[in-house]
């Protein structure tokens, strides 16, 4: 199997490894092994440079992992390996990862298909799959900018804007805003746990999950929201 030689998909299954559930830590070994046809497999497609689809396919112990979750709820398989398919494709450079869906191993597996073990404890216990995309062409590289835009441009990059995390918005008649009182508990339009909105100027760029870091809220990136879908 082999793919296009720009891209490095032990590297991209090395930063995967590292985010990929599991009860032992995982590392990327090159392997002529491939996972069963039947296997559960999450994958999604690289919009870039490189035109390329990533996966990882569960053996039975990732599988598990997440099938008992947290507090015995299950974890959704697209929106728990999603982080290890970004760390992937950070490494390909420019890009952007499309949502990732639930297939099989044998519909991610072709004849342009890198396959890298994820092993733990002695065995494998996961595969990184990389791919070119079927039918598809890398995007055309952007032609430089002109030396003086591209300097006026550069003048810019160190103007500071301001981030804001929206968890949920609620729509109040004026009447209800003013007896607001301490205590009032107010209903958003967001089910607990849903992404949070990163807005910029009143226009929604990515979505992540709530986290905290040294006792402060943060944001950990989930997913850069295109321009078409920035509403």
């Amino acid at each position: 199997m082999s793919t296009t030689s720009t891209v490095s998909p032990l590297a991209a299954a090395t930063a995967a490894a590292a985010l990929v559930p599991a009860e032992v830590p995982l590392t990327a070994v090159p392997s002529a092994d491939v996972p069963p046809a039947d296997a559960p497999a999450v994958v999604a497609a690289v919009v870039g440079r490189v035109a390329v689809e990533l996966a990882v396919v569960l053996g039975p112990q990732v599988a598990r992992t997440l099938a008992d979750g947290v507090d015995g709820a299950a974890l959704d398989p697209a929106d728990a390996l999603r982080p290890a398919l970004q760390a992937a494709a950070g490494t390909l450079g420019d890009g952007v990862l499309e949502p990732a869906r639930l297939t099989t191993a044998g519909l991610v597996l072709g004849p342009d298909s890198e396959v890298v073990a994820l092993r733990g404890a002695g065995q494998t216990l996961a595969w990184f799959v990389l791919r070119t995309r079927p039918g598809a062409a890398p995007a055309a590289p952007r032609p430089d900018l002109p030396t003086q835009r591209g300097a006026a441009l550069r003048a810019l990059y160190d103007v500071e804007l301001t981030l804001t995390a929206e968890i949920g918005r609620t729509r109040l008649p004026l009447r209800e805003v003013l007896d607001l009182t301490p205590g009032t508990v107010l209903e958003l339009d967001r089910a607990a746990g849903s992404p949070a909105d990163v807005v910029v100027n009143g226009r929604l760029v990515a979505r992540g999950e709530v986290v905290v870091v040294d006792e402060d809220f943060a944001v950990r990136i989930t997913e850069i929201v295109s321009a078409p879908d920035a509403h």
